[in-house]
């Protein structure tokens, strides 16, 4: 008397599989799921923000991660600096930069 093998699955007839192929559709169907739900959503994202940050230019009006909003005054490979106020520069990652706003937003502010 086995607590771990129901004695239906101990009585099947040899050469039987049981649970074979259809013991991997669940597994499977939910790591399809997850990719298409999670994984590629998240690659698009990441392509997005790589072609906004290759295309920036001096003078473009941006928002960085952190709220920050000003106009890029100088551009490196890594580094830009934006200035957020008259006189006011600061030297950020041009990773940090998350979107290009529209000519005189800051104006508007």
């Amino acid at each position: 008397m086995s607590f771990f093998i129901s004695d239906a699955m101990a009585e099947a007839a040899p050469g039987v599989l049981a649970g074979g192929w259809e013991g991997l559709i669940l597994p499977i169907g939910l790591i399809v799921m997850l990719y298409f739900l999670m994984i590629r959503p998240q690659m698009k994202r990441q392509k997005e923000h790589a072609k906004v940050v290759g295309a920036l230019e001096k003078g473009d009006e941006v928002q960085t991660d952190g709220g920050l909003m000003g106009k890029i005054t100088d551009l490196g490979d890594n580094f830009s600096k934006i200035e957020i106020a008259d006189g006011v520069e600061v030297k950020i990652r041009r990773q940090s930069i998350s979107s290009v706003m529209p000519k005189g937003t800051l104006q508007e502010l």
